[in-house]
């Protein structure tokens, strides 16, 4: 693997640093919030978590803030280990879990920068976003492309996989749409779920780039094309950790009596066939 010490370096240092950032996110989820009203500069009365790291986060962010923090503590941590232990060892496929995990935390972090509402890890999150893109560039800069079809077998199924990126891509970005359009369309422009943010960060990101490259990547898997072969295990092993940490968001809010209908059937949905797909591309690797 090229640049194996950097990468080395950088994964040891973002393990901890996102050990911490999870681990401090995750201690208010033992006591009760301390929920009160914010009127906010649309004039809408939003309730506010109130409690910890997240207290300044909306009553419905705030607790996704600390499921997420549980998967990211429990799942993405250790595999971010195991997959650079794997990779160091030359493997093709250790190297695809990890580029994959480096983008969840990538991702991550990036939403936790944006979107949170300014906490006292401001600066452990940028540090986590940049040294979670320099890995990431890196290890995705270490694979030759061109030899990349030759290195999985014939019997990989590149074309329903991309099947499910495209419709994964679709039904996301309508999801999003459905949030978006109405406002528009009825003239009152902001919808309920800006709360009290600037701008709907998850949902805008996702539209700019997270989808159309889901998009992209399924219709290159379809294709066969190598830049398929690339970019479609990295994705897929990503979505099922992004997937992962959604489920465990409508979870929380199931648990706390919101409306979790249609996300409680699509995501878990979209997690299984991510898992599935992120085995079947890595099954055919001949390492």
């Amino acid at each position: 693997m090229k640049n194996k010490k950097i990468i080395n370096l950088l994964v040891f240092l973002i393990a901890p640093a996102a050990l911490l950032a999870a681990g401090l996110g995750m201690g208010p989820a033992r006591g009760l919030p301390n929920h009160y009203q914010h009127q906010s500069i649309r004039g809408e009365n939003v309730l506010i978590y109130g409690k910890g790291l997240y207290q300044h986060m909306s009553a419905e962010v705030g607790p996704q803030g600390i499921a997420q923090d549980y998967v990211t503590f429990l799942i993405a941590v250790p595999l971010l280990i195991i997959a650079l232990f794997w990779a160091n060892k030359n493997s093709l496929t250790g190297r695809f879990v990890l580029a994959g995990t480096l983008a969840y935390f990538l991702v991550t972090y990036l939403f936790y920068l944006m979107m949170a509402m300014y906490n006292a890890l401001f600066l452990l999150y940028i540090f986590l976003l940049s040294a979670s893109f320099f890995a990431f560039s890196l290890t995705m800069l270490s694979f030759e492309i061109k030899t990349l079809p030759e290195k999985f077998s014939l019997q990989t199924p590149t074309k329903p996989i991309g099947v499910f990126l495209i419709i994964n891509a679709l039904v996301i970005g309508g999801l999003w749409l459905s949030l978006v359009l109405p406002p528009l369309l009825d003239g009152s422009i902001v919808p309920p779920q800006a709360e009290h943010y600037t701008t709907l960060v998850v949902q805008g990101l996702d539209l700019a780039l997270l989808l159309p490259l889901a998009l992209l990547t399924g219709v290159l898997l379809f294709k066969k094309h190598s830049w398929g072969y690339f970019l479609g295990p990295t994705y897929t092993i990503f979505l099922s950790l992004m997937m992962l940490a959604l489920t465990a968001k409508i979870i929380v809010m199931g648990l706390l009596y919101q409306n979790i209908i249609p996300a409680i059937i699509i995501i878990p949905t979209f997690l299984f066939l991510a898992v599935t797909s992120s085995v079947l591309l890595l099954r055919n690797v001949n390492e």
